[in-house]
């Protein structure tokens, strides 16, 4: 990305915290908000972010969540609930578009989310049906499955045995902050009860939901589930795709998503 890093304060869970962001693309037209994986942050998108809103020809604005990237850290005694990302989608993720000046009802924004940020994407459109253009998710958790926690704890394990960590910490900061505050709330025993399927109810807008055939982290009932309670939901299925589509398979992923964004972009100008 060659776009200007820069940082904004927000207030939030009792104290002032610095968000790491950056806008792409063009100054003006439909606006794209990325949200990031669980262990992700500005820099990990890479070069997609600016390549999607290229294609699209929109602005983009990719953050980097409390916790992660050069944001504010998690301090080490601060561990995080079960309703760590609904806090991300109904409180973080307001709070920096209102302190960035984005007016969502009056340009309505568009949300790409991936993984732990796919969920957030969808409680934030659940919350805000009438402030939310459309949405597309990249496997997205709707449930905790085993197939979720199984591979989760080998992330543990490459963590403290492995170069997890020394590859984290090209990317955020304070790795440990990353890392302890997604990978202990996944792996709590209650945390298995976790579900956000009644709330997908109230998503009015137009949602396009990715999952690669051979993800580790999630079977294909989590989109399917999205579909079932979200009717104009549209599913892509990608063979040869793990668990991150936009780097297994980006130009198929690019190509359909042009396809969803230019109806949908068409349908609002007539």
């Amino acid at each position: 990305m060659s776009a200007a890093v820069s940082f904004a304060g927000i207030d939030w869970a009792g104290e002032r915290v610095r968000i790491e962001y950056q806008w792409l693309g063009a100054s003006a037209g439909p606006l794209m908000v990325f949200l990031h994986e669980g262990l992700g942050s500005l820099s990990m998108w890479r070069d997609f972010p600016q390549t999607l809103c290229a294609a699209l020809g929109c602005r983009g604005l990719v953050y980097s969540r409390p916790g992660y990237g050069q944001s504010t850290p998690r301090r080490p005694e601060q561990a995080w609930g079960s309703d760590f990302m609904h806090r991300q989608a109904l409180e973080v993720l307001p709070a920096l578009l209102q302190t960035l000046g984005v007016n969502t009802r009056a340009h309505k924004p568009w949300l790409f989310g991936h993984s732990d940020g796919g969920s957030i994407a969808l409680l934030h459109a659940a919350s805000f049906p009438q402030q939310v253009a459309g949405a597309v998710v990249l496997a997205p958790h709707i449930l905790v499955e085993d197939i979720s926690v199984d591979n989760i704890t080998k992330a543990r394990s490459a963590y403290l045995e492995g170069d997890l960590r020394q590859r984290l910490a090209r990317h955020h900061a304070e790795p440990d902050s990353a890392f302890w505050g997604w990978n202990d709330i996944w792996l709590q025993p209650a945390f298995r009860a976790w579900s956000i399927e009644d709330e997908l109810n109230t998503i009015s807008c137009p949602l396009l939901a990715v999952q690669g055939l051979n993800d580790a982290y999630g079977t294909l009932e989590q989109i399917r589930g999205i579909a079932r309670r979200v009717p104009q939901t549209e599913l892509l299925e990608l063979a040869d795709c793990g668990h991150s589509p936009h780097r297994d398979q980006p130009a198929l992923l690019i190509a359909r998503i042009q396809a969803f964004f230019n109806q949908h972009i068409l349908e609002e100008t007539t």
